[in-house]
């Protein structure tokens, strides 16, 4: 379905005349979860099950209001915060500004909305390129598709990156503890962790990452003292799940090349961040020319590009 063409208020979109307000929380839902989400930054604040079971990290004061970002059109850290473009140097926040960006909803059914921003003054501060980017949300069932889509709307080539960044709930059942729960991986691969600077920038030393059994990643905080794990050539679904009770999530990302698993460092809180990405933060010490940048996504003029990825509960 082409969104755009539906138009901004179409006979789908339920109090479509709400759309207009700043910073609003909408719903979709079924008969087993109910999602919510807001228009600032289309990002979700809410994955209940009908017998009142949240999977969503709500936050506290030792965490940020962000509970599930959407990143673009660049993923984490640039060095000195820019990059350079054509000539001409570049600020860029972290993750982007789609995150603190006010989004239009355009589609709008009792199981599926569609969030849509376009380029503008201030995104051609940052990014100067002329864009349209929506994220649409459907349920089906157990499972929660988050299909991000990006329009080259310029007469040039763009170049960006994308991802999610959910902090999930751990322990999810009350009666656990953080220690209790596990990460499995599906698929046996050569698995490779990413060289990761003091700094949070790209290295270059990549290392093998090892699992138990070749298999599992059992959570405990000290695994994040040094900030996010980042890995590549790993297995396109987890699960993050605990043998002594009954739920989990399962984050299955086939087109994404990047992993990151994280939660703030040296400091115990209840959840864990499972972040797939299209691309890496910046090579440290290096400003980026983005149009040389190996893993961004380079879309011609007149094209768009689609990632589809999923939160499903067990």
């Amino acid at each position: 379905m082409n969104y755009l063409r539906e138009g901004a208020c179409g006979s789908k979109l339920a109090g479509c005349e709400k759309g207009m307000g700043i910073n609003m929380n909408y719903t979709i839902e079924n008969e087993i979860l109910s999602i919510t989400i807001s228009t600032r930054g289309a990002k979700l604040q809410s994955i209940l099950e009908r017998d009142g079971t949240e999977y969503l990290w709500q936050g506290d004061e030792n965490t940020g209001p962000d509970k599930a970002p959407n990143i673009f059109p660049y993923v984490a850290r640039l060095t000195e915060g820019k990059y350079y473009y054509n000539g001409k140097y570049y600020e860029m926040p972290i993750h982007g500004f789609v995150k603190g960006s006010e989004l239009k909803v355009i589609y709008y059914t009792k199981e599926t909305i569609v969030f849509f921003m376009s380029n503008n003054t201030e995104t051609r501060k940052m990014y100067p390129f002329m864009f349209s980017y929506l994220v649409r949300y459907k349920l089906d069932g157990k499972k929660l598709y988050i299909k991000y889509e990006v329009i080259n709307q310029d007469d040039k080539t763009m170049y960006f990156g994308l991802g999610g960044h959910p902090e999930f709930r751990v322990p999810i059942e009350d009666f656990l503890q953080f220690e209790d729960y596990y990460m499995e991986f599906y698929d046996k691969k050569d698995l490779m962790r990413v060289g990761i600077s003091e700094n949070n920038f790209v290295n270059g030393i990549d290392k093998p990452f090892s699992l138990r059994e070749n298999k599992y990643l059992d959570l405990k905080h000290e695994l994040f003292n040094n900030d996010v794990i980042i890995l590549k050539k790993m297995s396109k679904s987890i699960t993050l799940t605990s043998d002594l009770g009954r739920k989990g999530v399962v984050v299955s990302y086939p087109q994404m090349k990047y992993l990151g698993i994280w939660h703030k460092p040296k400091i115990k809180v209840n959840y864990v961040c499972i972040e797939p990405w299209t691309s890496l933060p910046s090579r440290e010490g290096i400003t980026e020319d983005i149009t040389k940048q190996k893993d961004l996504i380079s879309l011609e003029a007149g094209l768009s590009y689609t990632n589809t990825w999923s939160i499903a509960i067990l």
